[in-house]
Parts: structure tokens; C-alpha cells; sequence
């Protein structure tokens, strides 16, 4: 029986046929617009309207140190954390560039990062601890700090919808996140590890395979439930992708249009999806990793990307880079005009 907390109700779909009977009188050959009609009814579906809008989109991006990350994994020192942090608060990442160009309101968290930040004024202080234990000799953490990690993220998706929030996407940043996610990829859906495993930031061949070995080894330290997503969760992942994933389940328990991201992002919408699988049908996976785990993820979720552009660098930029997709489904569902208003004939039976 699912726990209340885990609760995901699926799309109410009394519309659908007057949905898609909107959307296929529009003046155009049926199913011409293609992956933007299945996204006009995904969104009208979501948020319960023949006349879906989406006016007050927001990016999360949660940020978390690893404490396997002096243990080689990544090609990056850990201190690149906190300072990519500094570089989201003072707008000069790629997610700000892109939040900025599509209107897009962006919030940082601090999910566990090992800095001091201080008091700041752009920075939601979630902070669970200064980084998570090293996976290669315990637990990443423990079940009473999965536990907050999830209820923290889903408290700031909360505190978003008060503010009218109708659309989120996340966004993740953290040295060693992609070991974790393949980590989680590799115990939640059985693929090989070799097939979740990627270069991350930049792993030449000797560091790739370092990598691996790393990965291997905390498996063999490993010999509880790989097929328990909240046992995974816990001796794998970042406080930032524990938290990523309560704020997923909130958003979908709220009725929101849920933006995921690459392959880090993909890691929690597999947990959530393991633990409420109506999460779902509120689900816009946006763009395809490079990193070869996220097919795996995408087999396992049966999605379909919206973009393949070759990204890998996550933050939320495939989400933000998808967002106009969104905004066109929405514009031809309420603007385009139908065959009967505009007086054009529909094709002979």
C-alpha cells in the first residue's frame, strides 16, 4: 500500500476527448504539429482546462556536495560545488542565461554543500549537512536525513505554489552527482553498470575506467535492496538529489507541469516515479544527456525527450531550453484557429 506521503493522484482524464478534439480541428492535417500536440495534452491534462496557460514557470536548482568525491570520481576538485553556486547568485551561469531569456523566475538551495555560505539573499538555506558521507564506505546518509532532505525540497515547492508558481523545472549541481545517479540507475532499473556509467565532467579513458572500479566497489560494500528506491536513495545519492526528489513528488501532489532535466535530474524522477508511478503523467522530460546512463533511464521511464541537442551539462538548462516548446503547445491549443472560425474546408472523407 503506498504511503499518503508518496501519494500521487493521476491526471484527471474526463477531458481528454474534448481535448484532443480541440486540438485536431485546428486548421492543420491531424497530429501535423507532431510531439506539440502530445504536449498540448499533457498540459491541458495536468492542469485540468481545455484553454491551458502557463504563466509563472520556475527553475530550482539544488546544490550538494559528495563525499565519494575525493575518492577520484569526478575529473573536478569539490570546491567547484560551492563556487558554481557563487556563480548561480551572481547570474553567470548557463541556467541564469537561459532563465533570463525565457522569463523564467530561478531559485537556488543550498541542499548540502561543504561551504559556508552565510546569510544571502538570492540562496534558500535547506543545508541537511556539509556534504554527504563517502557511499565507497557506508550509507550516504542516513534515513532520518533522506527523509528531511525529501520534506525540505517538498516544503520550497509548497512555499512556490503559494506564490502562483504553475510550471516547475529542476536543476541539480554537484561534484560526483552523475556516479550517484548511475549508481541509481543502475540499482533501480538492472542495467549493467558499464551501460550507466559516463565521463561526467570531462573523465578521460584512464578516469573512466577509475570510475567504475569506484562504483563497483560500492556496490560489493552495498547488500541491501537495490530494487527499494528510499533504500537507494539513501546509500547513494546527494542531499541535493534526495531533495530534488521530494520537491518532484510535491510538485506532482500540487498538479504541476513537472520539467526534468538530464541525467542527474532523471536519477530522482526514477526514484519518484518508482515510489508514485501516476508521477508520471505530470512529466516533461525535456532533453537527452549525452551521458549514456540517461537512455537507460528513458527505456526504464518509457519517455521520450522533447530536445536532443547533445547536452551534458545540466543546472536546469535543457529544462530552460525546452520551456518555449511548452509555451508553443499552449499558444496553438488557445490561439490557432479552428477550420469552422476560419472558414477553411477539412479533408474529404
Amino acid at each position: 500500500m503506498q504511503s499518503p506521503q508518496f501519494a500521487v493522484a493521476p491526471v484527471d482524464r474526463s477531458l481528454e476527448a474534448q481535448l484532443r478534439a480541440k486540438i485536431d480541428s485546428k486548421t492543420k492535417p491531424l497530429g501535423a504539429l507532431g510531439r506539440l500536440e502530445d504536449l498540448a495534452l499533457q498540459i491541458g491534462l495536468v492542469r485540468g482546462t481545455l484553454s491551458p496557460r502557463l504563466s509563472n514557470p520556475q527553475i530550482v536548482v539544488f546544490a550538494g556536495d559528495h563525499g565519494a568525491a575525493k575518492a577520484g570520481v569526478s575529473a573536478y576538485p569539490q570546491d567547484v560545488t560551492w563556487q558554481m553556486v557563487e556563480n548561480f547568485l551572481s547570474g553567470g551561469a548557463a541556467i541564469n542565461v537561459f532563465a533570463r531569456a525565457n522569463g523564467i523566475g530561478l531559485t537556488v538551495v543550498d541542499a548540502g554543500v561543504a561551504h559556508d555560505f552565510g546569510k544571502r539573499a538570492n540562496l534558500y538555506d535547506a543545508k541537511i549537512a556539509p556534504g554527504t558521507a563517502n557511499y565507497l564506505e557506508g550509507p550516504a546518509m542516513t534515513a532520518e536525513q533522506r527523509d528531511a532532505a525529501m520534506a525540505r525540497g517538498a516544503q520550497i515547492v509548497r512555499d512556490l505554489v503559494a506564490e502562483g508558481c504553475d510550471a516547475i523545472g529542476f536543476g541539480e549541481m554537484g561534484i560526483g552527482n552523475t556516479a550517484a545517479a548511475s549508481l541509481i540507475t543502475h540499482c533501480l532499473t538492472g542495467a549493467s553498470l558499464t551501460a550507466c556509467v559516463g565521463r561526467g565532467t570531462g573523465l578521460d579513458d584512464v578516469g573512466l575506467a577509475r570510475k567504475r572500479d569506484l562504483l563497483a566497489r560500492a556496490l560489493d560494500r552495498f547488500d541491501g535492496a537495490r530494487n527499494c528506491p528510499l533504500t537507494v536513495l539513501a546509500q547513494f545519492s546527494g542531499f541535493e538529489i534526495a531533495m530534488m526528489a521530494g520537491a518532484m513528488l510535491a510538485a506532482a501532489q500540487a498538479k504541476l507541469v513537472v520539467l526534468v532535466d538530464g541525467f542527474i535530474c532523471s536519477a530522482a524522477a526514477l526514484v519518484v516515479a518508482r515510489l508514485a508511478p501516476a508521477f508520471l503523467d505530470y512529466a516533461v522530460f525535456c532533453h537527452a544527456s549525452a551521458e549514456p546512463g540517461h537512455q537507460v533511464q528513458m527505456e526504464a521511464l518509457e519517455a521520450k525527450p522533447l530536445v536532443d541537442l547533445g547536452m551534458r551539462l545540466g543546472e536546469g538548462t535543457g529544462a530552460a531550453v525546452a520551456w518555449p516548446l511548452l509555451r508553443a503547445a499552449c499558444a496553438f491549443v488557445n490561439e490557432m484557429a479552428s477550420f469552422e472560425s476560419a472558414g477553411v474546408s477539412e479533408k474529404s472523407a
